[in-house]
Order: C-alpha cells, then structure tokens, then sequence
C-alpha cells in the first residue's frame, strides 16, 4: 500500500475473496494473521465477517422471541432486562465487535450508576446466554466475550426467618377466607402462583396432601393465564401437616365451591382468581406485616420459612429439594422425586413444631425431636 503499510486479502470457503478488517505494519503480521485465518478453515471454526455484524440489539431481540420453552413472565423479565439495561448501552454494538473490555465496563457503569447487582447479575446472565447461542449454535462468532468474573452472581440480602408462632399470628390476622393460603404457603413450600391455582380436585378430601400440577402468572396486557410450575421438579404431591389439615378441611367446606375445578382461593364478590395485588391490599398485609414488626415482610418469605423449617427435619437433599418443588441445572442430574414415605416425616416433623408452638414450649426446652432436653 501507498501508505507503507500490508493489506491481508484470502479466499474463503464459500470463494469470495475477503481482506482483513484493518492493515498491518510489517508483511510478517499480515502473514500470522492470515496463517490464523487459514487454521480456522481447515478446522471449520472460520466464521464469515459480515454475519458478526448484526448489532447486540436484532440478535437479542430474536433471540428471545425464538427461544423455546420459555414462561411469559421469563419472557417478559427478558425483554424489560434488554429493553431498561442491555440495549441502551450494547444494543448498536456489532457482535463481533463486542469484547470483554466493553463488557465489564457496561457493568461497572451501570453498577456506578445505582442498578443493583440483581439486576445486573439478571442482564449480564442473559447477555451470555444469548451470545453462548452466537457462538454454540449459529456460529456468528468465535468465543463468548462474556468473561466478567462473578459478574454473573447475585448478593440478595437475607431474608428474614419467620417463626411457628409468627405464621399462625399472621395467619390470624388475614380475613378468614385468605388464612389457608397463608398456612398452606408456609407449611406447603408453596409458590404464590402455585397455592393460587389450587383447585379443589388438587386436594384431598382430608387435606393430607396437595397436588401441585400448574400455576398461575400474571402476564402484562394479558391478565392472569394458566401455565405449567415453575420448574419441572414444580409438578408434585406435597404432604400438608395434620396439625394444619383441619383449617384447610374448614376452608374447603366454608369458601370453595363443591366443583372440582373450583378454585381453592377467591375473591369475595366475583369468585375470580386472587391476584397478587389484590390479596396485598384485600388483607392490608404490609400494614400487618409493619405492625407485627416484621416491615418489609414478602409473601415469598413464608415458603422461604416452610423450606427453612423442612431442612431442620432431618431429611435428605433430595427429598427437601422435591418437596420444594426446586430444580436448576446443578441439581438436574441429581433429582430424584421424593417418596411418599419422606415426604410425611417432613410433615410430621413440621406438626411437632406447630404442637411446640401450641404447648409454648421454646426450642431451649425442647431438643430436635420434641422430647425433652437434657440437664446437665
């Protein structure tokens, strides 16, 4: 070239003549480069240049309109996380341009800027998914510039551990009708989606188990719609504990229609669903909640308690992690359903619990078992 610096032109595969994307200043660089050009064609890892131009945005965007199996909540969290976090930052950027260095900077900036790491942790997740495609399946480009350590992680704060009496306080102090649901999220390992698609066909006739086989998502612009638990270890038989079987027998006999497909939980005047918003403001649960000192108290947190609760029963992971209806990729190759047999120890421990509560002992009079502790 004019200017004293080496231009590297090759045939490709598809036998179009291409030359590389910047110049080079010794013909010796322009060799290794076109030696490396070379050695990704024999070992069919060259990818055409111009495919690594469509932008972070057309990819994302496809990618999860694409994606199958996909819930409309995960559907609409992605599109919120690419719209508010990825696209205003990323979203012009080419993929093959798009390079670690920018990556972890996107992040520190938007960190910096007052995002939590939630939420980043979520978009940066997504971000690599989606380019883990690029790479694994449509081979766009070669490697994942996702590459950030620990960008990937979440640092939620802790919750709070509710106790046996402080669940049947709250309960008590729900209006009637939304009591069960209060106990059968705590003492069930229940979801919010899951107890509020529960129909009576989904319970015994003497509340000694629950069936969980769907829940319910609230979708923008579509309202409340059925759709499946939220992991495949979701569809499952729980056992209730008998201490609370004869509240559930009540509320079965009191509030929900003798229709098997009649819904467990409903709203007073139109027998709908109970929607989440609704449920907050219909029980007043924040200025409950605030009252009994527990402020900022989630409904999640009664399931995050039943769990608590189940693990101090002596059972072993797999049958804790059935009961709970958990299930992500560590814990997929390893699960295994839980007998019946395991399941009613957990609800027999958690009875003892709730009969401790009732007889006022406290856990330093009482050793795991519920027997007395020993002196001495």
């Amino acid at each position: 070239m004019s200017s004293g610096r080496w231009q590297a032109r090759y045939p490709g595969p598809d036998g179009l003549v291409r030359k590389a994307p910047e110049t080079f200043s010794t013909k010796r660089d322009a060799e290794r480069w076109l030696s490396l050009v070379e050695t990704q064609i024999a070992q069919s890892e060259w990818v055409a240049p111009e495919r690594a131009e469509v932008t972070i945005e057309q990819y994302a965007t496809l990618w999860i309109d694409q994606r199958p199996g996909l819930r409309p909540r995960t559907v609409e969290l992605y599109k919120w996380l690419l719209r508010k976090h990825i696209t205003p930052y990323l979203g012009g950027v080419q993929l093959g341009k798009l390079s670690t260095v920018v990556v972890r900077q996107w992040r520190a900036e938007r960190l910096a800027a007052g995002v939590s790491e939630s939420v980043m942790a979520k978009s940066y997740r997504l971000l690599r998914s989606v380019l883990n495609t690029a790479v694994d399946e449509d081979k766009i480009i070669q490697k994942n510039p996702c590459r950030v350590r620990g960008a990937d992680r979440e640092n939620p704060e802790e919750r709070p551990v509710l106790s046996v009496a402080q669940v049947f306080d709250l309960a008590s102090r729900m209006p009637e009708r939304f009591r069960a649901l209060v106990l059968l999220a705590a003492f069930g390992s229940l979801r919010w989606g899951e107890v509020s698609a529960l129909r009576r066909c989904d319970v015994a006739e003497d509340a000694s188990w629950v069936r969980v086989s769907r829940a319910l998502v609230e979708v923008p612009g579509r309202g409340l719609i059925v759709g499946p638990p939220k992991s495949r270890a979701g569809v499952r038989t729980v056992i209730i504990p008998a201490a609370v079987r004869p509240k559930l027998v009540k509320h079965l006999e009191t509030f929900v229609k003798g229709a098997p497909e009649a819904l467990l939980f409903t709203g007073e005047r139109d027998g709908n669903a109970v929607r989440r918003p609704n449920f907050s403001q219909r029980t007043r649960w924040t200025e409950v909640v605030t009252k009994m000192g527990l402020k900022g108290l989630h409904f999640h947190d009664l399931r995050h308690a039943g769990n608590i609760w189940a693990s101090k029963a002596g059972t072993s992971t797999k049958d804790l992690m059935a009961r709970m209806g958990h299930d992500d990729m560590r814990a997929a190759l390893i699960y295994q359903r839980a007998t019946s047999e395991a399941d009613e120890q957990i609800a027999d421990r958690l009875s003892k619990l709730i009969d401790r509560h009732r007889r006022g002992a406290t856990p330093a009079d009482e050793d795991d078992d519920g027997q007395p502790a020993p002196v001495g």
